[in-house]
């Protein structure tokens, strides 16, 4: 049937002569096609696409797939198939006469067993086959759950691949997992059936197109840009999603997901790198865009529980109580609000707050992102001027309109008194410039305004992007985990921290409005009329508790409020020492645990005697001090080059010599012991800071090591049973002899080490960290509940 149907089309013109038609067949199969979002957008994107190029070469069958038997599948999906309509602007006869032509080049399939993908690829093959049809290719697009991926790939992989010459197009629907850990393993399971180019992962963010249109934009106006566009002239930038309607009927999603997952991990941060990262010379250039975006991540300070403001609006519960039948008292601490404060260390950006905020049950549907640029006038003129549309002193802002809102159609807005951007006409068109309309306070006539020639559903524009094989347009491997591993922390943080509660809509009132404050962001409102406060305590109900471990003070709290008080102990120690002595001498581990130590004292403490600091490190790996490996790189990139150190106060360890890695001839543990001599009063630091592997070493110092346990306070070479072996550290001894030493310990992973330490006692050839007692000074163990407690 379906072959004659093909024949007949090619026949009738719709497609160019089968002479002509020499760009080969493509078929589109579309998993999950009475689902609800294929329902709403897909069909009709697949039905748009047919519409575009049904005279491109091509010819075309969409295969239709579910779960369903064949009789009651089929009926659902022509039920949609029937409602499709064509753009305003499209002749009613070629309208009709493609929808006709469009249903009939469409087919449903129940795929739910091997054997049917290969029936599928069987009825693919005979249909090209008897039409005399050379086959392009084969979409695939998944509009399923993503539980359902991995089975799916491989019965795809087995058996329903296109043949050698057609190429392969899988478009994989979000959520790509929930954290970094689960993305990453639907990512090695995809790997193991599709290459990384035959996977297209959908975000239809970036099928918008004023969202589309941000990089060109930068690009076709560096002219103007390039001055401007930097911390020297950006006062902030905001990325905004605001809905009006709740979460009722999604409930079951939402309580896995959340406004973090749903919304701000994926769509408002790939906005956001479009407006930060460097711009590449060639921005049609996946690989291009993606390697500039890793470098863009890569520039972000990591998130922590007070970079984010979480709210709930208070009809969630009972919505999750009557969907998932819950039992009656049952809350939620699930955020449907969140306000989150992003910040870059890259020079462009140092300093520029990059705001996120999403939202359910807000006052209105808008979706923007917003640079606001510094005001540097002064304005001694009357009321009157200062309210000209080009005058200097008016706000200066440039805004990518999603869509909604006020305007209620996709834009991009410059302040007059910026500059009138260069707009590719053949797409975009200047807008009317209205004084009746205002946005963020402005009327719209202070804007040149530009809105889409032809206005474009995201989903229409992404499904094109599939069939030109358009790269750019999606979400990469690398791109994802490095998303994931930006958002993962913050998600971990906050996962008991009870959200506030609002009402919903224009009673919200000045609820959710936040501030930045010290680092962070808070509510304005410090009291709110009402707190979810879920029964049972929560971490923020425990304080910090002293106690001992190993007949040593003892710091326990959760993570995030165990490295507050840690830091804050480590300013209080420094400013104890430099009134003391003048300075204060400070030797830092290497390794993860830190690295959060190292970004709160950057970020928070603003008293520090930096200015009077000698920073040391405990232990270096043998690697050059430009390796990702190296700890001296670590220390820098989160601390070093965000505070005022004296650069002849740091000092990292000499392991590379004469272009050589730590051999002894060259001398570089003695010339870092003879450094500590020369600068360091007794060679006793005033502080040293330590951690703990989970097989009992501590700095660089292993089991069994045949150095540096015992003998002189010195600087030796050791050897890690883990690469890279070769290792550099201060010895036992010269740790022994510091005034105080910090031993943090982290994570459920140090719990195992954590309960044999309380128990052993001093044997450091068998756990080098219980060898750690200073001889004249004080060791304090700083450890969190799931170190502690598992």
């Amino acid at each position: 049937m379906l072959g004659r149907v093909l024949c007949m089309v090619l026949f009738v013109g719709a497609f160019p002569s089968p002479a002509e038609a020499s760009q080969g067949h493509i078929s589109v199969v579309l998993l999950g096609a009475t689902g609800d979002l294929a329902k709403k957008y897909l069909w009709q994107g697949l039905f748009q696409l047919y519409m575009d190029q049904v005279s491109s070469g091509h010819s075309f069958t969409f295969h239709g797939a579910a779960l369903a038997a064949l009789e009651p599948g089929q009926r659902l999906m022509f039920d949609v198939l029937k409602k499709l309509s064509c753009p305003p602007d499209e002749a009613p006869n070629r309208c009709a006469v493609l929808k006709d032509q469009f249903l009939k080049l469409s087919q449903y399939h129940q795929l739910k067993t091997a054997e049917n993908y290969t029936a599928l690829s069987r009825e693919i093959e005979t249909l090209l086959r008897q039409e005399g049809l050379k086959e392009a290719g084969r979409i695939f697009y998944f509009s399923v759950p993503p539980f359902a991926y991995t089975e799916i790939a491989r019965h795809i992989n087995s058996s329903c691949r296109p043949p050698a010459g057609a190429w392969l197009r899988v478009v994989l629907e979000k959520p790509f997992g929930h954290d970094l850990q689960s993305a990453q393993q639907l990512a090695a399971e995809l790997a193991g059936f599709f290459r990384e180019e035959e996977m297209y992962r959908v975000d239809h963010y970036l099928g918008k197109q004023a969202v589309a249109h941000i990089l060109p934009f930068r690009d076709q106006n560096r002219q103007f840009l390039d001055p401007i566009w930097n911390r020297h002239h950006v006062e902030r930038v905001e990325v905004v999603l605001k809905e009006t309607v709740d979460a009722k009927g999604r409930t079951s999603f939402y309580e896995q997901y959340g406004v973090i997952r749903d919304v701000l991990q994926n769509h408002l941060t790939e906005a956001l790198m479009f407006l930060i990262m460097e711009l590449p010379a060639n921005v049609s250039s996946a690989h291009e865009v993606v390697q500039h975006k890793l470098q863009a991540f890569q520039s972000l300070w990591g998130l922590e529980r007070s970079s984010a403001v979480l709210g709930q609006y208070q009809a969630y519960d009972s919505q999750v109580q009557e969907e998932l039948q819950e039992a009656r008292g049952y809350v939620s601490t699930t955020p449907t609000f969140a306000g989150v404060l992003i910040c870059s260390n890259s020079l462009r950006w140092e300093g520029v707050p990059f705001l996120l905020t999403s939202g359910k049950a807000l006052d209105e549907r808008v979706g923007y992102a917003r640079v606001l640029f510094k005001n540097r006038a002064y304005c001694t003129q009357s009321g009157a001027l200062r309210d000209a549309g080009h005058s200097q002193c008016k706000p200066k802002q440039i805004i990518f309109h999603f869509g909604h809102g006020a305007l209620n159609t996709p834009a991009v807005l410059v302040s007059r008194n910026l500059f009138q951007p260069v707009m590719p006409k053949d797409s975009w068109k200047e807008a009317e410039a209205r004084s009746d309309l205002h946005v963020f306070g402005q009327p719209l006539s202070d804007f040149y305004m530009y809105s889409p020639v032809k206005e474009r559903d995201a989903y229409s524009v992404l499904i094109s992007h599939i069939y030109h094989g358009r790269k750019d347009f999606f979400i990469t491997t690398e791109n994802l985990l490095a998303s994931w591993a930006f958002w993962t922390p913050l998600l971990d943080s906050t996962s008991r921290q009870p959200p506030r509660l609002y009402p919903g809509g224009v009673e919200n009132q000045h609820l959710l409005d936040f501030e930045m404050v010290s680092g962070g962001v808070a509510f304005t409102l410090a009291e709110p009329a009402e707190l979810l406060n879920p029964s049972g305590q929560m971490p923020s109900d425990f304080r910090a508790i002293q106690s001992k471990f190993r007949q040593s003070p003892l710091v326990s709290a959760w993570a995030e409020d165990l490295i507050s008080q840690l830091a804050s102990d480590m300013e209080e120690a420094a400013v104890r020492s430099v009134a003391r002595s003048g300075q204060f001498h400070l030797a830092l581990s290497g390794g993860s645990s830190p690295v959060v130590l190292f970004q709160r004292l950057a970020r928070h403490h603003y008293g520090f005697p930096w200015k009077h600091t000698h920073v040391w490190l405990v232990d270096e790996r043998c690697v050059p001090l430009t390796d990702s490996e190296s700890n001296f790189l670590g220390l820098h990139r989160h601390l070093l080059q965000h505070v005022r150190v004296p650069y002849f106060n740091i000092h990292p360890m000499p392991v590379h010599l004469n272009r050589r890695l730590c051999v002894e001839e060259d001398r570089g543990a003695e010339l870092y012991a003879k450094d500590i001599v020369a600068l360091v009063a007794n060679t006793s630091f005033d502080l040293v800071l330590l951690g703990v592997g989970t097989d009992g070493h501590t700095a660089s110092l292993f089991p069994r090591s045949e150095n540096g346990l015992e003998g002189a306070p010195t600087v030796v070479l050791t050897e890690s049973p883990v690469k890279p072996h070769q290792r550099m550290s201060l010895s036992l001894p010269l740790i022994n002899r510091a005034r105080q030493v910090f031993v943090l310990v982290l994570g459920k992973g140090k719990h195992d080490i954590t309960t044999l330490l309380s128990r052993v006692g001093h044997e450091p050839r068998k756990w080098p960290i219980s060898g750690v007692s200073p001889s004249s000074g004080q060791l304090v163990w700083y450890v969190d509940y799931e170190a502690l407690l598992g």
